[in-house]
C-alpha cells in the first residue's frame, strides 16, 4: 500500500504542477484531497491492514496529502499573481510621453502674421515695444487726445473693469497707449512698433472680433513729414504682401493724430482694401507724453495683425481662425 500512496503522491504533484487555472487547482481538491479522492480515499482502507503496518501507511498518507496542499497553495499564490498582472495589463493606460517622431503643431496664423511683420519693421529699422493689457483711462484715451465725449470712451464700445473704484482702468482698446508710455520713457528719436492683444464689444462677423492683436508703429524725430509716413507704409506694404501690392492713403480723421489719414492696399488683380489708420502725431498727444512740440516731429500708424493675415491668405472669415478646425488650420 505503501507503493499506491507514492504513486497517488507524484500523481497528485505532478497535476498541481501543471494546473493552469485556479479552477484546475479546485479540482486537485476534489480528486485527490478529499474523502473520495486518490489521497483521501487511501485512509478509509487503513482499517484491513495489519496493526503493525497501520502507523507507518497512516503517517505516509499524512505526509503526501501535506505535500500535495502545500504545492496546490504554492500554485495557488502563483496563478493569482499571474491572473493579477495580466489583469493589471489589460487596464493599463500608458502615459509616458511620446518622444520619437512626435505629432507637433504649429503657431496660429495670427501669431504667424505678427512675427512676420516684426521682422519686417526690424528690417526697416524699428524696434518692438510692449505694454500692459490692463490700462488706464489716462494712458488709452485722455493722452492720446480723445475727449470725454467720445464715443469709444463709453461702456458701449470698451470693457471697462471693478478695479478700482472710479472705473478708469479697462481693457485697453488698441495698442496706442504703449506709444505714450514708450514716449515718456524713451529719448528721441524713436523708430518703434507696439504688436498685442487688444480688447473692444465688437460683434463677431466676418472681419471684426472682440479680441484681436493689433500692430502700431511710431517715430519721433525732427523734421519728419507724410511723406516719410507714405513711403514707410508701401515699404511694408511690399516686404509684407509682395511686390505686385501698393499703397495709397486717404484723408480721415483720428484725435491723435494731424493731419490723419486711412491706408489702403491695391490687390494683384486692382482692388482695394483699408486696412488701417495713419497719420502725424497731434502736438497735444506729444505735450501729454512730455515732449516738445515744437522740437519733435512724427507719425504714427496702426492695423489689425488679424486682417493682415486674413488678407495676405485669402482667408474669408475671420471667425474661421479661431474655430479650432483643424482642416482649417492644416493649411496654414
Amino acid at each position: 500500500m505503501i507503493e499506491e500512496v507514492r504513486h497517488a503522491h507524484e500523481a497528485a504533484l505532478e497535476q498541481v504542477a501543471t494546473a493552469l487555472t485556479l479552477a484546475d487547482l479546485r479540482a486537485v481538491d476534489s480528486e485527490v484531497l478529499a474523502k473520495s479522492g486518490t489521497l483521501g480515499s487511501l485512509k478509509s482502507r487503513l482499517g484491513s491492514l495489519a496493526i503493525e503496518h497501520r502507523k507507518t501507511v497512516g503517517q505516509a498518507i499524512n505526509q503526501a496529502i501535506e505535500a500535495v496542499e502545500s504545492a496546490a497553495d504554492e500554485r495557488r499564490r502563483e496563478l493569482s499573481a499571474a491572473a493579477l498582472q495580466g489583469r493589471i495589463a489589460a487596464e493599463r493606460l500608458d502615459l509616458t510621453e511620446i518622444t520619437a517622431r512626435p505629432r507637433r503643431g504649429h503657431e496660429h496664423l495670427a501669431i504667424q502674421a505678427w512675427e512676420r511683420l516684426e521682422d519686417v519693421f526690424v528690417g526697416l529699422g524699428f524696434q518692438i515695444a510692449e505694454g500692459p493689457e490692463l490700462e488706464t483711462d489716462f494712458y488709452n484715451f485722455e493722452a492720446l487726445n480723445m475727449p470725454r465725449s467720445h464715443p469709444a470712451r463709453s461702456g458701449f464700445d470698451t470693457l471697462f473693469t471693478d478695479y478700482n473704484e472710479d472705473g478708469t482702468v479697462l481693457l485697453r482698446t488698441h495698442t496706442s497707449p504703449v506709444q505714450i508710455r514708450v514716449m515718456q520713457t524713451v529719448e528721441p528719436p524713436i523708430y518703434m512698433i507696439m504688436p498685442g492683444r487688444v480688447f473692444r464689444r465688437d460683434t463677431p462677423d466676418a472681419t471684426h472680433m472682440p479680441v484681436f492683436h493689433q500692430l502700431e508703429g511710431l517715430v519721433i524725430d525732427r523734421s519728419i513729414t507724410m511723406a516719410h509716413l507714405a513711403g514707410t507704409i508701401d515699404a511694408f506694404t511690399k516686404a509684407f504682401f509682395g511686390g505686385d501690392f501698393t499703397s495709397r492713403l486717404r484723408p480721415n480723421y483720428f484725435p491723435f493724430t494731424e493731419p490723419s489719414a486711412e491706408f489702403d492696399i491695391q490687390r494683384p488683380d486692382g482692388t482695394w482694401i483699408e486696412l488701417g489708420g495713419c497719420g502725424m502725431v497731434h502736438p497735444n498727444v506729444l505735450s501729454a507724453a512730455g515732449l516738445d512740440p515744437e522740437e519733435w516731429s512724427g507719425f504714427a500708424f496702426g492695423f489689425g495683425i488679424d486682417r493682415m493675415a486674413r488678407e495676405r491668405h485669402g482667408v474669408d472669415d475671420i471667425r474661421d481662425m479661431y474655430s479650432n478646425d483643424v482642416r482649417f488650420i492644416k493649411q496654414f
